[in-house]
C-alpha cells in the first residue's frame, strides 16, 4: 500500500467514524466555524480547566475533508495544555502552507496532500482557525467565549 492510499484511508476512517463527536453540554468555550463557499460547517465544545482541554467534542457537516481535520484535531487537543495547543495550530497551519512541522502531528500528516489543491486548505484549516480564535476571545476575557467564524 502507498503512502497516499494510507493517507487516504485515514481520512476516510475519521470522516466515517469521527472521533468526539456530539455536544459537550458543560463545555466552557463554545464556538462555529463555517465556510460559506463551500458549505462546512462545524461547531466546537471544549471543556478548559486549569489551562488544560480537558474534553473536547464537535458538531458539523461537510466535505471528508473538514470533518476528518476535525476528528484528527479534537484527538490530538483532548488533554494539552493551550500552550501546546496553540504549538499544534501553528504546526498544522503551517503544513497546510508547505511548512515541516516541528511537533509530532500524529495523524494529521494526512492532511498535508491537500496542499496541492489551495482551494481545499480551507476545509481542513476550518476547524483550527475556529480553535484559535476562540481560545484567544476565551484568554482575553477569562470567561466562556462563543464566536461565529466565516472562513
Amino acid at each position: 500500500m502507498s503512502l497516499d492510499e494510507i493517507y487516504k484511508e485515514t481520512i476516510l476512517d475519521h470522516y466515517a467514524h469521527p472521533r468526539n463527536k456530539g455536544r459537550l453540554s458543560n463545555s466552557t468555550i463554545t464556538v462555529e466555524g463555517a465556510n460559506p463557499l463551500c458549505g462546512d460547517e462545524i461547531s466546537l465544545y471544549l471543556l478548559v480547566e486549569e489551562g488544560r482541554i480537558q474534553d473536547v467534542r464537535f458538531e458539523g457537516r461537510g466535505c471528508s475533508i473538514s470533518q476528518a481535520s476535525t476528528s484528527m484535531m479534537t484527538e490530538i487537543i483532548k488533554g494539552k495544555d493551550l500552550s501546546q495547543v496553540r504549538a499544534l495550530i501553528d504546526a498544522f497551519k503551517g503544513m497546510m502552507h508547505g511548512k515541516e512541522p516541528d511537533v509530532d502531528l500524529g495523524d494529521l500528516v494526512a492532511l498535508q496532500g491537500v496542499r496541492k489543491f489551495p482551494v481545499r486548505i480551507k476545509c481542513a484549516t476550518l476547524a483550527w482557525i475556529a480553535l484559535q480564535q476562540a481560545l484567544d476571545d476565551f484568554e482575553e476575557k477569562g470567561a466562556t467565549a462563543t464566536r461565529v467564524v466565516e472562513e
